[in-house]
């Protein structure tokens, strides 16, 4: 399955405003991540405004705990 990344950048340091990745697949639409210098925020792809939103720690902790070990390049 094949996926399609967008990316805004507004700046090139996080500061007010949000760095927007939009991710699709040939499916369709996945949804937004959204990051920030306080926190990742994912915006499902359906037309709510309910974000899922985690803190950098915490992001850290479920990559750790969930994430797929690969070797770094």
């Amino acid at each position: 399955m094949a996926h399609e990344v967008n990316v805004k950048f507004h700046a090139t340091v996080v500061a007010h405003r949000d760095i927007e990745i939009e991710i699709k697949t040939n499916m369709g639409k996945l949804g937004t991540l959204l990051i920030s210098k306080g926190n990742v925020e994912w915006l499902p792809k359906s037309k709510s405004v309910n974000k899922k939103r985690l803190s950098w720690p915490k992001f850290a902790e479920l990559m750790e705990s969930e994430g797929r070990s690969t070797r770094k390049k």
